[in-house]
Parts: structure tokens; C-alpha cells; sequence
């Protein structure tokens, strides 16, 4: 039957009313949920209990129950408070990284990779990576040693390898670097002069400046080790770039002559070095030659002086016929010598010989004459002049 029907014998109350309460005072079946003040007074009797705080009854025992409710409630809060503490203490440590403790404010200890714990709000932990290469970036304009000016523009590379120095020796040591940089780049390209930071000097100027900063590094007591300088880029300021570009330039061509002319001397100075050589050798051998020669000479002189005083005349006569048929046996002229006459007959065998290809006879066809022919045609010529030279002068005469 529904609660609002007539004849509910007087119940005609609603689910959520409060209704009636039993002989012992306490709500009926209908009661409506409970109230949050008694929700959270249970929930204070139980944390009393459960931290030693009795709940009592009576008037005078009620104002010690509350005081102690109080007193576990504020134990639970800083219970709660001393967890979320300790929780925040806490923290890893990565492989490359080292952690600087200053326990409140004094340097502690250096702790090493993995998960670390430190009080909190009483150390304070600040993590170096040691082994990251960083990178600086640092570019000016400067006057070098022959007073000229020079834009440089460098790349520091650099790793923390002392974390506890890098922290506390130095409040900012990437400026302190930035300005070492600075100074070390300047004294170094102010004791340098232009040419040579344009040209072959560069990777000097860059392992002379790595040197001196990383003194300057020291001193500081940075913790900081300097891996590598390069020199990205040197060049003269943009007012006056094509001045330079011109300079650079014929500075360019005067090597490649320079180069040229050496590669022309190299080539050059052995071929007479060569040739002088060649000609000593020569000088050499035909020293040696001569030397033979004129000692073969002696001693045929002396093998013939034995003949000579054995015969003399036959060896006179012998000697005179050899030297003719040497003499005359390199001529191709022929003197031809008459008997009885003034007059020698020449005939110019070599310029036979060379008009020999203009020769024709009869008909046209050229005359070969061939060392055979010209010998053949000599001795025709001699045996015509001895056959006129034996004729008698009258028959001569009469013709």
C-alpha cells in the first residue's frame, strides 16, 4: 500500500521523514541517512582509539575525550607531514651526472649515479652532467699585430669535469668563460699578424688560444677542461672585404708562379745536370781514345822502326803508298797527270754525282749512275788518256 493512500492507518508518512523513534529512543526502519556531524565524530573516535585516546561518557569525562581527539588528530598530520617530507627527499642521479650536497649551505658530499636520498629544505643537490660536450660560441672584431683589423668567429668546446668547482668556485662559469674566451682570442691575434691568420696560421691561432684559456680555466678553479677550439671563420671586415679579396688574390698567383718556376727548375736542372754528365763521359772516353790511339801509335812507330832499319828504302817507298791510298782514297776527285804536258786533267766525280738524277740520254729516260757506273766510266777515261798519251806526236799532228 502506498504511503499516501487513504486508510494507511495513520502512516501516511514519507520515506525521507524523520518518523517515530522506539521505546529506547532510537530511529525507526524510515530513518532518514545519517547525519555528517556524527560521520565525523565516529571517524574521531576511532583515530582516538586508535592512537590510545579512550572515549568516555559523562559530562566530565566528555571535555578529556575531546582533548584527546584533538591531540591524535594533529599526530596524524604530522605523521602525514613527515611522510610527504621524507617522500621529497628522494631523487636519481642519471650514469653521466654527478650530484654536489651542500647541507645548509656547506659543502657535503658528491654523490654518484642512481637513487640517492637527502633530507629535503635541509641539503641541497645540484646535478653537473661531467661528461656533455658543451658548446660556446664567441665572435669579435680585433687589431693584430700589424695593426689591421680582423673579424674572427670561434666555437669553444668544453666539459665540466670537476662538478664540486663548478658549482661553488664560480657563480656563473659560462660567463666566466665567455669573457676568458674573450681575452685569451685577443692577446693571442694581437701578437699575430694578418697574413698568416688569413692563410696557413689559422689552426695555429686556434690550438694557441685552447692553451691559454685553459690556463686562464685554472686559475679560476672552474672545473671546467677546454676539449677543442676551431676557428670557424677569419676574414677582414665586410668595408673593406674586396680590398682583401684583391690582396688574397694576387698573393694566390704569386704562388702558382713561384710553384710554376719550381716545377720548371725541378724539371730544368737535372736535364743539365744530365747533359753535363753526358758531356764529362764523353770528354772521359774520348780522352781514353786518344790515349789508346796514340799509344797503339807508338808502338807501331816502334814495330816499324825495326822494319825501317832492316830495309829502308822498302819501307820508305811502302810508307809513301799507304799514305797516298789514305789520302786519296777519301776524294771523289780524279787528277789525271800527263806525260810530257803541263797540264793535269781534273775530273769532279762528286759533282757527277750530284747532277747524276739530271743525266738523260737520247731518249728522254734518265742516266742512273750508281757508284759501279762512275768507277767503270773513271777507268774508260784513264785508259783513253794513256792510249793518247802513248800515241806519237806526229800522228797527233797529222790528225
Amino acid at each position: 500500500m502506498a504511503w499516501n493512500e487513504p486508510g494507511g492507518n495513520g502512516n501516511n508518512h514519507d520515506p525521507w521523514s524523520s518518523g517515530g523513534k522506539d521505546n529506547r529512543g532510537k530511529r525507526g526502519p524510515d530513518q532518514g541517512p545519517p547525519d555528517l556531524d556524527e560521520a565525523l565524530r565516529k571517524l574521531q573516535d576511532r583515530l582516538n582509539t586508535l592512537f590510545g585516546g579512550g572515549k568516555k561518557r559523562g559530562g566530565g569525562a566528555g571535555g578529556s575525550g575531546a582533548g584527546g581527539g584533538g591531540f591524535g588528530f594533529v599526530l596524524v598530520v604530522l605523521v602525514l607531514a613527515a611522510l610527504f617530507w621524507a617522500g621529497m627527499g628522494f631523487y636519481t642521479v642519471d650514469q653521466p651526472e654527478r650530484g654536489v650536497v651542500l647541507r645548509l649551505g656547506k659543502f657535503h658530499e658528491i654523490v654518484q649515479p642512481g637513487l640517492q636520498w637527502n633530507p629535503p629544505l635541509i641539503d641541497e643537490v645540484t646535478l653537473v652532467n661531467t661528461e656533455v660536450v658543451r658548446t660556446h660560441n664567441h665572435d669579435s672584431q680585433m687589431l693584430t699585430e700589424d695593426e689591421n683589423i680582423v673579424y674572427v668567429d670561434l666555437t669553444v668546446q668544453y666539459v665540466a669535469t670537476d662538478p664540486k668547482a663548478f658549482t661553488l668556485n664560480v657563480r656563473n662559469p659560462e660567463e666566466s668563460l665567455a669573457h676568458a674566451a674573450e681575452s685569451a682570442l685577443r692577446h693571442v691575434v694581437g701578437t699575430t699578424e694578418l697574413h698568416s691568420i688569413l692563410t696557413e696560421g689559422r689552426e695555429t691561432l686556434g690550438i694557441q688560444v685552447q692553451e691559454r684559456l685553459q690556463r686562464y680555466m685554472e686559475f679560476y678553479g672552474t672545473g671546467i677542461n677546454i676539449s677543442q677550439v676551431n676557428i670557424k671563420n677569419a676574414q677582414a671586415p665586410s668595408q673593406v672585404q674586396d680590398a682583401f679579396d684583391d690582396v688574397i688574390k694576387a698573393r694566390e698567383d704569386e704562388q702558382r708562379v713561384i710553384n710554376q718556376a719550381q716545377t720548371y727548375a725541378n724539371g730544368v736542372v737535372p736535364e743539365a745536370r744530365g747533359n753535363a754528365q753526358r758531356i764529362i763521359e764523353e770528354a772521359n772516353a774520348y780522352r781514353e781514345e786518344i790515349v789508346a790511339r796514340a799509344t797503339g801509335e807508338a808502338q807501331r812507330f816502334s814495330a816499324l822502326l825495326g822494319e825501317y832499319e832492316k830495309a829502308p828504302e822498302v819501307t820508305r817507298q811502302r810508307l809513301y803508298l799507304e799514305t797516298m791510298q789514305d789520302v786519296l782514297g777519301n776524294t771523289p776527285k780524279v787528277l789525271v797527270d800527263v806525260d810530257g804536258g803541263n797540264n793535269m786533267m781534273y775530273l769532279p766525280l762528286d759533282k757527277l754525282m750530284e747532277r747524276r738524277s739530271d743525266l738523260r740520254d737520247s731518249s728522254g729516260q734518265p742516266v742512273r749512275l750508281d757508284d759501279d757506273t762512275l768507277n767503270k766510266l773513271a777507268d774508260e777515261v784513264m785508259e783513253n788518256l794513256r792510249q793518247r798519251q802513248n800515241t806519237p806526236t806526229t800522228t797527233r799532228e797529222g790528225r
